[in-house]
Parts: structure tokens; C-alpha cells; sequence
């Protein structure tokens, strides 16, 4: 009995401490976020006196479901999303299997090279990248304009595909370690038995690589899914830079724009709140999908 009682005291000691911390910074700021959804700032009849803080049920969603600009900022998020999950798998997964395939020239050096963009903060990425996509300031744009080729990559059709760029420079060397962490687990003698069968460098990719690395493909993926709709800095940082952006460009800003410019934080919560739904509906919708298939040949 003292051991057992014992024991359960140590398990409580660990725990605790990871259960305070997991409520204090996740669980409450989500409960603070659905209850100021509900409510609503109200001044009085007749306007004398302060606002009152009224009940108002789900009024605040609907009126950010009205919203038409926040509405476009949703679409927009979604099309950011699909411009940007298969281009970061594709690329990490890419570029962890070269640097994976024994023929790589000097791979320490390159898993260092491409997974340190990821120490930059998203402010002074976004900036420095400002400066490549303003004509004025580019080197880039500047040469290509010499032999007639002119692009703006801050224009309304090209923003996007912008933003997502810089998202793929930070981020894809962040992913490729996670990849990369998962091949260098792979048994060598599995490669080894392949070889001796005849199986070609593809073959050991397809057949053996992928299928062994699928969980860390998945979680990549939902990563990604999870970062896209926090899109918020770099638009935020590229606002003054173009005409393309606006201040409810995605759905966070346009949630900061209603708390710290409009001051309806009762409205931004409710917008966030529909954007934590939308990842949830995105990141359990992809992994249900993918679960489905269970062990299927990839």
C-alpha cells in the first residue's frame, strides 16, 4: 500500500505541473474566447451612462457570418491552404529524401542550410522578402524587367501565391527535420534486402521509404493545415507594401482589426473562435480520411 501511494504521488508530481501550464495557456484562453462570443457591449437607451455586457447568445457569429469581407477572408484562407499544404509536403519531403538518398554532397551542411530560415522571426522574413516583391527595391524584378519579363508578385492574383512563398521558406526546413528524423530511422538492413532484390532507387522509395515515414508525412501535413489558418503576420507585415491586402485580408486580422481598431472584441472572439472551428473541421477531416485507408499501399 505506502508503495503504491507512493507511487501515485510521483505520477502527480509530474503531472501537475503540465497541467497547470496546459490550463493556464490553452484551455483557459479558449474558454475566455467562447464566453466573450456570447456576450455583447450595449449602451443604454437613452445613451447616458456606460455600456452594459449583455447575453446575446450566438448574435456575434451571425454577424460575422454576415460579414461579406469576413466571409472572403474564410475563401481566401481556404485557397491560401490549398496553395500551400502540398507545396510545404512536397518540397520537405523532397528535399529530406535527397539529402536521405547516400548521394547528397555534403548533407550536414545542407540540413543546417535549409533548416535555418526557421530561426528567422516571420517579421523579418516577411521583410526581407517585402523587399524582393517591391519593383523599386528588388535586384530580382529589376533584372528580369531588363529583358522584358515583368511580374508582381504583390499583385491581387499573386499574393498569395507570395505569402505561401514565404511560409515555404521558413517552414520547409522545420518539416524536412521532422521527415528526415523519420528516414534516418528506417533500418539499413531493409535497404540492404531491397538492393539484393533488384529494386531501383525509386522502388526503394516508393516501396519502402514512403510507407515507413507515413505517419511523419501526416503529421506534416496536419501542421501545416494548423498553420495556415494562423496566417496573420505576414499579411500583416505586407499590408502597407500593396493595394492587394486590406485589413480583412485573412480572418485574424480582420479579428484584430474588430478588437484593437473597431474595439468589438465580443465580435473578434467569435471570429476566432470560427477559425479554431475551421481547423478543427480541416485537421480531424484530413486525419479521419487518411485512417480510412489505414495500411493501404501508398
Amino acid at each position: 500500500m505506502r508503495q503504491q501511494s507512493r507511487t501515485r504521488a510521483a505520477r502527480w508530481i509530474f503531472i501537475t505541473p503540465f497541467m497547470v501550464m496546459f490550463g493556464l495557456f490553452f484551455a483557459a484562453p479558449i474558454v475566455y474566447a467562447i464566453v466573450q462570443s456570447i456576450f455583447a457591449e450595449k449602451g443604454s437607451a437613452l445613451g447616458f451612462g456606460p455600456p452594459e455586457t449583455v447575453f446575446v447568445w450566438f448574435d456575434n457569429y451571425s454577424r460575422a457570418m454576415s460579414d461579406e469581407a469576413f466571409r472572403e477572408s474564410l475563401v481566401r484562407l481556404v485557397q491560401f491552404a490549398a496553395i500551400l499544404v502540398p507545396l510545404m509536403v512536397v518540397t520537405s519531403l523532397t528535399l529530406a529524401l535527397l539529402l536521405d538518398s547516400g548521394r547528397a554532397l555534403w548533407p550536414r551542411f545542407f540540413r543546417v542550410l535549409y533548416f535555418a530560415p526557421y530561426g528567422i522571426p516571420g517579421v523579418v522574413a516577411t521583410l526581407l522578402w517585402g523587399f524582393l516583391y517591391i519593383p523599386a527595391t528588388s535586384p530580382v524584378l529589376e533584372m528580369l524587367s531588363t529583358i522584358g519579363i515583368e511580374i508582381e508578385p504583390l499583385s491581387s492574383g499573386g499574393v498569395l501565391f507570395a505569402i505561401a512563398n514565404i511560409a515555404l521558406w521558413v517552414f520547409a526546413g522545420y518539416n524536412m527535420i521532422i521527415l528526415l528524423s523519420a528516414l534516418d530511422a528506417v533500418p539499413a538492413e531493409l535497404y540492404e534486402a531491397a538492393r539484393m532484390d533488384g529494386a531501383s532507387a525509386w522502388g526503394l522509395i516508393w516501396h519502402i521509404k514512403l510507407p515507413l515515414v507515413r505517419s511523419s508525412i501526416i503529421l506534416v501535413t496536419v501542421f501545416t493545415i494548423i498553420g495556415t489558418l494562423q496566417l496573420f503576420v505576414e499579411p500583416l507585415v505586407l499590408l502597407p507594401l500593396t493595394t492587394a491586402i486590406d485589413s480583412n485580408f485573412t480572418p485574424n486580422l480582420a479579428a484584430y482589426n474588430q478588437a484593437f481598431a473597431l474595439g468589438n472584441p465580443n465580435l473578434a472572439a467569435a471570429m476566432a473562435v470560427i477559425v479554431a472551428l475551421l481547423g478543427m473541421v480541416f485537421s480531424f477531416g484530413f486525419l479521419r480520411a487518411v485512417n480510412r485507408k489505414g495500411n493501404r499501399a501508398w
